[in-house]
């Protein structure tokens, strides 16, 4: 993040805090509002970037269902700029007998995730940019999340965990692959 920015940021926070009936000048809000502006630059990163952190390899043989689930992410929900967590739950059919590295399903839901975001949309991102990158006959993305905006505020519903899915291809074409995902993402 430019100096710009982070001073635009920094110079908000200490608005903010002034609202709320804080003073930004006290002891423990002193380094405040450069530290938000540190943590906005980090968890904002998706923004200015774009996945290309992604290497395919020759399969000669396989054509079934690669699935890597329970992948830890943190977002921020668009509405309220609070945090949103939880597991991505992936699966995708090869095509072209090309796999992608799985390290960077990982990697790929984390860029995706560093964004102002709501669940459904990025349930839909994390699956169009892995097709944007390999072939693929269908993917399937799943994502169970809490939400900071329903836990701390509002209805106070704290554990309530929001489930997603998005399926594209042979996975929204087809009953039974849609259940095999479904059952590989249990326990």
């Amino acid at each position: 993040m430019d100096k710009d920015k982070q001073q635009m940021i920094e110079n908000a926070v200490k608005d903010i805090l002034v609202a709320i009936g804080e003073d930004p000048e006290r002891p423990g809000l002193v380094e405040t509002p450069a530290r938000v502006a540190r943590m906005y630059a980090e968890v904002f990163s998706g923004l200015k970037t774009t996945f290309e952190d992604y290497k395919l390899f020759d399969s000669t043989s396989h054509t079934e269902m690669v699935v890597v689930k329970d992948i830890h992410f943190y977002s921020m929900c668009e509405h309220h700029l609070l945090p949103f967590f939880g597991l991505v739950h992936i699966a995708y059919i090869p095509a072209e007998n090309k796999v992608i590295g799985l390290s960077k399903l990982p990697r790929l839901v984390e860029h995706c995730a560093r964004r102002p975001s709501v669940q459904e949309n990025l349930t839909e991102m994390i699956a169009t940019e892995l097709a944007n990158h390999i072939p693929l006959k269908g993917v399937a993305v799943s994502i169970e999340a809490e939400h900071l905006c329903m836990a701390m505020r509002g209805v106070r519903s704290p554990q309530s965990r929001t489930k997603t899915f998005y399926y594209s291809g042979c996975f929204k074409e087809d009953r039974e692959m849609k259940d095999d995902f479904l059952q590989a993402i249990q326990g």
